[in-house]
Formats: structure tokens, C-alpha cells, sequence
């Protein structure tokens, strides 16, 4: 990774800023991007502020990486917001589709589209997304999530088909139940739906994993600076499922 320009979405907190450290301490140049400042600024990389759910933010992501790093070789896409708002697919508010689907799905494409085609033309690139075990298997009241990470990876496999033959992978990691901020918000609302407490709901999470545990954003990741890598380039258009050996 040495000398390479990451840029990494989400980066100010939870799996990507444990990525964008990873590829720094591996000796990337790394760019973090998110909508809180303070967030970034905690990071103690080079950071823009941009609204990756729409062209202009994800231009900007890219022109000031770009500008201030050089060209992109790896992209992390990891940004994204979650299901705890979401409802019965009946009941569902046809905005919240759309700003997940904005957010979820269509930054991703903007982000991809703008950064790829430098990656074929120089004869290098890695791109990795972050899906969720939900881009495998459906959850309740969670129609909009459940699709845009079903997407994700098809835009992850496409890319894959698009860019594989000039040396660039694309691949999805597919995490199970990580306790990062968006998982709290959602185990905060089942709490109060079910009238338990925040840690019962995580206890009888973590009682789904042969491990007895949920996982730690590191451990996500670890295996993104892995598909990062040099020794990643055989694994090309693969959805890796991080998930204990559990079944969500």
C-alpha cells in the first residue's frame, strides 16, 4: 500500500475510520469523508466535508482527493444509512426510499463512476463497498436498507465485470451486527418497540453468532485493507460475508 491514495467514505467513525487508519499505518495516503467536521478532524488524516448522497458531494470527495493526494487507487465506499426509521413495507414512507436509495446506493455509483476509470487507464485499482449481511438475506420493515445493500453488491459485481481487465478489483464486505452508532440507533428503537432495555436487545444479537458476541469494527476492517491490498488482486466481484459464522 505503500505511496498509494485511498479515499475512504464514512470514514469518520466506526469500520471506516478503523479502514483509513489501517491504510495509513500500511502507508497510503489517506483521504476520510463524511458530513461531521469535528468527526474527521479525530481521525488525524486529511479529510473533506461533503454530502456523499449526491453528485456534487461525491465530486468534491473526489476532485479534492484528487488535488491535494493525487490520483485515487483505492476506493472505499463506506458509507451509508441504516433501517431504524424504516417501516412495514405497507406503512413505508416513499421519502425514506428515496433518500436511502440516494445515500445507499446512488452516492456508491457517482463515487464509482467518477473514480474507476482513472484506476484502468493507469493499470491499478481496488474498490471496495461496504454491504451488509442484508444485502443477502431481507430484514423486516427494512424494504429500502434490505434493497440498496442487495444493490450494492450487484454495482460491486458490475464493476468488477467492467474494470476487472485492466487490473482493478471490486468487491463488497457483507457485515453482520457490528455496535457501531447506526447499530445503537436501530437497537434503540427495537428496545422501545419491544419495551426492553438497548443491552438485551445486543445480548440476544450477540446469542445469534456460535461466538456468543457481536463484532468489533476492526475486525471488518481488517478484511477491507485486505481487499486494499496487493495480495487481494485474485479476488475480483466476491460479497464477503464477516459475520461470525452466523447465519445474519
Amino acid at each position: 500500500m505503500k505511496g498509494r491514495v485511498a479515499l475512504v467514505t464514512g470514514g469518520g467513525r466506526g469500520i471506516g475510520r478503523e479502514a483509513a487508519l489501517l491504510l495509513s499505518a500500511a502507508g497510503a495516503h489517506v483521504m476520510v469523508v463524511s458530513r461531521t467536521a469535528t468527526e474527521l478532524a479525530a481521525v488525524g488524516l486529511e479529510y473533506v466535508v461533503g454530502d456523499l448522497g449526491t453528485p456534487e458531494g461525491c465530486a468534491l470527495a473526489i476532485t479534492e482527493t484528487e488535488r491535494r493526494l493525487g490520483p485515487i487507487d483505492v476506493l472505499v465506499v463506506n458509507h451509508g444509512i441504516g433501517s431504524a426509521h424504516e417501516r412495514l413495507i405497507w406503512e413505508q414512507d416513499p421519502a425514506v426510499w428515496r433518500e436511502t436509495m440516494r445515500i445507499n446506493l446512488d452516492g456508491p455509483f457517482e463515487l464509482a463512476r467518477l473514480a474507476v476509470g482513472g484506476m484502468c487507464r493507469r493499470g491499478f485499482g481496488r474498490v471496495v463497498f461496504t454491504s451488509s449481511t442484508a444485502g443477502e438475506k431481507a430484514e423486516r420493515s427494512g424494504s429500502a436498507y434490505t434493497a440498496s445493500k442487495h444493490g450494492l453488491i450487484g454495482l460491486a459485481r458490475a464493476i468488477a465485470q467492467d474494470a476487472g481487465p485492466f487490473g482493478v478489483t471490486s468487491n463488497a464486505v457483507l457485515p453482520g451486527w457490528v455496535r457501531t452508532e447506526m447499530a445503537e440507533r436501530s437497537a434503540k428503537t427495537e428496545a422501545e418497540r419491544r419495551s426492553i432495555t438497548v443491552e438485551q436487545v445486543w445480548r440476544e444479537r450477540a446469542a445469534t453468532y456460535p461466538q456468543n458476541r457481536v463484532l468489533e469494527p476492526i475486525e471488518i476492517a481488517q478484511v477491507i485493507a485486505f481487499l486494499c491490498s496487493d495480495a487481494a488482486g485474485g479476488v475480483n466481484g466476491e460479497a464477503i460475508t464477516v459475520a461470525l459464522g452466523g447465519m445474519w
